[in-house]
């Protein structure tokens, strides 16, 4: 088979690989949609590790399964399914004692194009299939059932890790496509005022048709200073950080409020080694914020639950998608764009022909 992927460190291109043996416990798919992610561009850009050489890329995927493990029960050739992008074994031991994302060691849930090969290629394989393929239900179109497997998943697990309550002031940090879903997230849990950081027209379009009440940007002064007037100098009860680099953590740990704030931190930040939070914003550590981050949850239920909201109309996730592509082939093209990220990108989308 052949797939897109990392050559060596800030190199991709096409691989060769031997077509996927599939264990008793495994599933073959064979991709029917697929989106690039910036963390593929991180992965062949930015982060480090023999594992990462001639390694296929890519874990938001859609497909029809093709192939199933003896051990497989739930699900059978022809079936169309979504692939979580967080895919642990779910028979560590660990995973009775903590987070399944980091079952066996941290991010080891994380093995699409990092521990095992990912997604942009003609077959993907996919571990503990029963425990992580979900139908994709009638209704639900390839385009959002792939912003399932991972915008949806990330975006809502802010409001989640910040404990969003019904009426809570809440604040995302970065409005690219986990922002946008991240504001969705919110709303669903009840949030009152709902504040999106950002300036790009069609993000802030979308974030204000997604349930946001106010949008601040940093075109129009000091991003502290409007939040902070915006809750009538209170501060935010949550704030959730899509973008922004450490800097919109900084800014998130200033405007939540103290004795009781909490911030959740979905970004990745590669461009530090070290973090320097202000100590007058973490009150010397005497304020009672709470700071959590985490990898985004994954499994059958979690995708179920998602695909339950597009299904049933709470959510049109496809309406973040800008560009679309059709055949493995432009893979390539859309991986570069995610790259580059022109101002009108919120999500590329590849649909096999």
């Amino acid at each position: 088979m052949k797939g897109f992927g990392v050559l060596e460190k800030g190199k991709v291109g096409w691989l060769e690989k031997a077509d996927y043996v599939c264990g008793p416990d495994d599933a073959i798919v064979r991709p029917l949609a697929l989106s690039p992610c910036s963390s593929d561009v991180h992965s062949a850009y930015e982060m480090e590790g023999p594992h990462l050489i001639n390694r296929i890329l890519g874990h938001e995927s859609v497909g029809e399964v093709i192939e199933v493990g003896s051990n497989v029960k739930d699900f059978k050739v022809g079936d169309r399914v979504a692939i979580p992008c967080t895919t642990p074994t779910w028979k560590h031991p660990d995973i009775q004692d903590g987070t399944h994302q980091d079952a066996g060691g941290m991010f080891s849930a994380i093995n699409f194009s990092s521990y095992e090969d990912g997604t942009f290629a003609e077959q993907i394989k996919v571990r503990s299939a029963d425990m992580n393929l979900a139908l994709i239900p009638e209704g639900v179109s390839l385009e959002s059932a792939v912003m399932a497997t991972d915008m949806m998943t990330t975006g809502f697990y802010g409001s989640e890790l910040a404990d969003v309550k019904f009426g809570d002031t809440v604040v995302v940090f970065g409005i690219g496509p986990v922002g946008l879903m991240a504001v969705v997230g919110a709303k669903l849990r009840g949030a009152g005022k709902l504040i999106a950081v950002g300036t790009r027209p069609n993000c802030v379009a979308l974030a204000k048709e997604y349930g946001a009440t106010d949008i601040v940007s940093y075109k129009d002064g000091d991003l502290v200073e409007q939040i902070m007037k915006l809750t009538d100098g209170k501060g935010a009860d949550a704030a959730i950080v899509a973008g922004g680099g450490a800097e919109a953590l900084n800014n998130a740990i200033a405007v939540v409020k103290a004795g009781g704030g909490n911030v959740a931190m979905l970004e990745v930040i590669t461009e530090t080694e070290m973090l320097n939070i202000p100590n007058a914003y973490i009150g010397g550590f005497l304020s009672h914020k709470t700071i959590r981050g985490g990898l985004c949850p994954g499994g059958r239920k979690r995708i179920e639950r998602l695909l339950s909201l597009i299904k049933n109309g709470r959510v049109d996730p496809s309406k973040m998608i800008t560009h679309k592509f059709n055949g493995l082939d432009s893979i390539e093209e859309a991986f570069y764009l995610m790259k580059d990220k022109p101002r009108d990108l919120i999500k590329p989308i590849v649909i096999m022909d």
